[in-house]
């Protein structure tokens, strides 16, 4: 979510934009309704990874992944994506500020000569710059004057699609057009006027019966409440059945722990409602009460209807709101991989709309089923959305109708593989991400889906770095893989080129990024693993924890330094205000309990030695291939 402070740049690139819109070959979409209301509508094709929107666009002719965030009042790109693409940079007045759930950030304007959308050519269009990674590949989000293009959009995230809506003489007209041949009931919101000064798409929900805005955010990906909304209705972080839930950020450089609550009933539009709802709230600087965001989009089909002040909405069935654990903001990057995802929380008391169930057990159906996809690449929208709602049958019937209409792509044999391997079928997809590699071998996705798979089965070294290298080759630096490359780079010890992979994306990136603390925590860990340049380890560390000052995994890594480096009493200090924080990170066990024993401290020394291996049955082989042992 974006607040803007001036709206000039939007006003230009508006009209650029709309010399682009009226040479577009539309295609047309039927309105349902008798009279004269008339929709023209233009296709704006979109994969899900996760619970991200992705739309492909160019940048003076080179491809570039964005995230579709409704959210956001403006376009933006990231200024490592700016680097890439030797884009200049203006500063913006002293006054301009870009707000977030993160916090404000400092912003840049650029000018990219020629930007293209819908496949047409849009010249000098301008971006905001901001400076955090997104991930995924991404190189920057559309926001809001991009969608409000043609006034009205339509967001059908099930089906990979989001649509720039033309409307003529339907001011009065239902337009939820599909409601009819899809028999969805459909529920009506009234929404805020839309002006170029606060474009986001707000309106009323009903929270235990008591009024809260909400704003639709397809780039915030699960719905949250602010922890006053929460508050107000009764619930805080220390009541009963509340639980913790990771942590929610975004611009700036603040995280918030969020967690899940249980409320009465949740009511959004004229005939909506949730009763004994689960969602999550957080501490977050919103100025709404609620973002709806991708969970609730991938459960709904939505038209935001400006033309007409309204919102309408239908259920898809299956989970409302993603109630999964979200880890923290900035992970670890360690080289055994200690932590491991937590799965999804059970969507208990999450009753669907217009249905009577069992409340712990929803749906899974799967968008609009009664309007089949036409091509293999709208059965592979399809299916990438089925697989971030966790629906992995129909994910997997979707992706191999689309490899079956053209087995020579690569790609959507590559996203089965990971439908497959989300659905702890291995070995195929093993086997998919193997096709895909014969088809294209120099594809970055498939050869890092490959390595990791390899990694987790203890596959030679060799075969690991094999797909490695190639990553390594065709990647551009600034990508976010880097990150994750380092971490496994040094799994297989191959530590040099770990840190080069870190390197890489450091320096390529801008110091308040939201993940330079992992970067640095990587990029020391992987010296201390080593046992080498120490000392550059340890000022990484250090810095990592500026960044982060109480981050458990960032002290554990320091406190290996601090033990590589003799310097015990540290060690032991900092392992002792990771473990404050999580009594059970093994590592820091066992690394307290060598500093412990070398210093003559035999009983507590083995105490915590013996409480890691009993976290870690593996632990004194792990460290020992380090050469990290008593």
């Amino acid at each position: 979510m974006n607040r803007p402070a001036s709206f000039e740049y939007v006003r230009r690139s508006l009209r650029a934009v709309a010399v682009f819109v009226v040479s577009l070959l539309g295609v047309a979409a039927s309105s349902g309704a008798a009279g004269t209301c008339h929709l023209k509508a233009y296709e704006l094709a979109v994969t899900m990874s996760g619970s991200r929107p992705l739309v492909h666009a160019k940048i003076n002719g080179t491809d570039a992944l964005f995230i579709a965030d409704s959210g956001a009042f403006y376009s933006s790109l990231t200024t490592a994506a700016a680097r890439r693409f030797n884009l200049s940079l203006e500063p913006l007045g002293p006054n301009f500020t870009v707000q977030g759930v993160g916090g404000s950030s400092q912003a840049w304007v650029t000018r990219v000569k020629t930007f293209t959308l819908l496949n047409a050519d849009i010249q000098r269009v301008e971006f905001l710059v901001l400076p955090n990674d997104l991930g995924e590949g991404t190189v920057g989000v559309l926001g809001q004057n991009i969608f409000r293009i043609e006034g009205d959009v339509e967001y059908d995230l099930a089906n990979g699609m989001i649509r720039l809506i033309r409307t003529d003489g339907c001011r009065k007209t239902d337009l939820a057009y599909w409601a009819a041949a899809d028999n969805k009931m459909v529920s009506v919101m009234d929404i805020e006027y839309a002006s170029a000064s606060r474009p986001h798409t707000v309106g009323v929900a009903y929270l235990n019966g008591a009024k809260i805005s909400v704003m639709f955010d397809t780039g915030a990906s699960s719905s949250v409440l602010s922890l006053d909304a929460a508050k107000h209705a009764g619930i805080t972080p220390t009541s009963p059945d509340v639980t913790p839930a990771g942590y929610s950020y975004g611009i700036g450089r603040h995280v918030h722990e969020s967690f899940i609550g249980r409320f009465a009933t949740f009511r959004i539009g004229d005939n909506e409602e949730i009763k004994n709802a689960r969602l999550r709230f957080a501490d977050l600087p919103l100025d709404v009460d609620m973002l709806i965001g991708a969970d609730f989009f991938l459960s709904h089909r939505i038209y935001v209807a400006t033309s007409q002040g309204k919102l309408y909405l239908t259920y898809n069935g299956g989970p409302v709101f993603d109630l999964r654990h979200e880890g923290s903001a900035a992970p670890t990057a360690t080289a055994d991989q200690h932590a491991s995802a937590a799965p999804p929380d059970t969507v208990a008391g999450t009753t669907p709309p217009t249905e009577s169930q069992d409340p712990g057990r929803p749906p899974a159906t799967n968008g609009a089923q009664s309007e089949e996809p036409k091509s293999a690449a709208a059965f592979a929208r399809r299916g990438n959305a089925s697989a971030s709602r966790h629906d992995y049958q129909h994910a997997i019937a979707d992706l191999t109708r689309a490899c079956q209409q053209e087995p020579t792509n690569p790609e959507f044999l590559r996203e089965r593989g990971m439908a497959y391997l989300e659905n702890r079928q291995a070995d195929l997809a093993l086997k998919d991400f193997e096709s895909a590699i014969a088809l294209r071998p120099e594809d970055p996705d498939a050869r890092l889906a490959r390595a990791s798979l390899r990694l987790s089965r203890n596959a030679p070294a060799a075969d690991v770095a094999a797909d490695l290298e190639v990553a390594d080759r065709v990647l551009p630096k600034q990508h976010p893989a880097r990150l994750t490359m380092g971490g496994m780079f040094a799994a297989i010890g191959d530590f040099s080129t770990s840190v080069s992979q870190y390197d890489q994306w450091i320096d390529s990136h801008d110091s308040n990024d939201i993940a330079m603390g992992e970067a640095l925590n990587g990029r020391c860990l992987t010296r201390a693993l080593w046992g080498r340049e120490l000392q550059q380890a340890l000022s990484d560390c250090n810095s990592a924890l500026k960044l982060s000052k109480r981050d458990p995994g960032f002290l554990d890594s320091r406190g290996l330094v601090y033990l590589r480096l003799e310097q015990y009493e540290k060690a032991i200090a900092d392992y002792d205000a990771a473990l404050a924080q999580d009594q059970r990170i093994a590592w820091s066990l066992y690394g307290r309990g060598i500093a412990r024993l070398r210093k003559g401290q035999t009983a507590q020394g083995e105490s915590d030695m013996a409480a890691a291996q009993a976290i870690d049955g593996n632990i004194t082989e792990h460290a020992k291939q380090y050469g990290i042992q008593p």
